[in-house]
């Protein structure tokens, strides 16, 4: 295995590995306003959720790796604490990245990228009239990591209210994953594209209780066959089926074949003689 003492690199060695290995990142697409009210609009994807209640979100405009200056989003939030978050999907994804230009001081980016600027109503930046989710912020806290190049800069921003594209949205109103299209930030110029055709599902353990690896029958947790997925999967049922185990691939790939399916209780069906 290949080890690396990040002291050891230079910053621009490291960020690629973290950043590559790091992913996919979601992406804030952050609007800003300067004292003199003047817009700016840049992607992050140093970005997530950290709680629900309070509703916090945190992104982070790092300081440039190449030469330690600051980006004019983290500029502007020290002098005015408010941001708007906007989502980003595969239809905007281009203009998200023309927005990511250094453009000088008073260009703004919402006029470069062709995004339509729209009022907030709680906020003085701009909502994103094309992102699917817009996320009205105050900033609560900017916790600096560093003054070297690449040390990031905590935005810590409490959602005060949410804007919902209704095209986004499934019969019951809530948002649908798959219309969302979204898309997310790799290494290098890479990117993830999230939609129904790599869409999948992975039930969460949170009510029931899976029996776990170490209660699989030995023919079915050393087979040839199964992957570990396949394994968590068929560990994942409460209760171990009863009966005599096939150890024969040919069974197991046919097992295999339901597991690509989610068909966990037919699996077993076909694993007991």
């Amino acid at each position: 295995m290949k080890t690396v003492i990040p002291s050891e690199i230079t910053s621009v060695q490291l960020q690629t590995i973290i950043q590559t290995a790091v992913s996919p990142r979601p992406i804030a697409l952050a609007s800003t306003v300067d004292t003199e009210g003047n817009s700016n609009l840049s992607p992050f994807s140093f970005f997530n959720m950290f709680s629900t209640v309070p509703p916090v979100l945190i992104f982070s405009p790092s300081r440039r790796v190449r030469d330690n200056t600051t980006k004019h989003t983290l500029e502007n939030v020290l002098e005015v604490p408010e941001v708007v978050i906007g989502t980003v999907n595969f239809p905007i994804v281009q203009q998200i990245s023309l927005a990511s230009t250094e453009y000088g001081d008073g260009v703004n980016e919402f006029i470069k990228s062709g995004l339509t600027m729209k009022d907030a109503d709680l906020v003085k930046p701009k909502l994103i009239e094309e992102c699917p989710v817009n996320f009205e912020c105050k900033v609560l806290e900017i916790k600096s990591l560093g003054d070297q190049g690449g040390a990031g800069n905590l935005v810590i921003c409490e959602i005060i209210k949410i804007h919902i594209r209704e095209e986004y949205l499934n019969a019951e109103g809530n948002l649908d994953q798959a219309k969302l299209d979204m898309v997310a930030r790799l290494g290098g110029n890479w990117y993830s594209r999230n939609n129904e055709h790599n869409l999948f599902e992975v039930p969460k353990p949170l009510v029931t209780k899976g029996i776990g690896f170490d209660l699989l029958p030995e023919k079915i947790k050393f087979s040839r066959i199964f992957t570990g997925n396949d394994l968590g999967m068929l560990a994942n049922v409460e209760t171990l089926p009863e009966g005599e185990y096939h150890s024969d691939e040919a069974v197991h790939k046919n097992a295999q074949q339901l597991l690509l399916e989610s068909k966990i209780d037919e699996a077993w069906k076909v694993l007991i003689k």
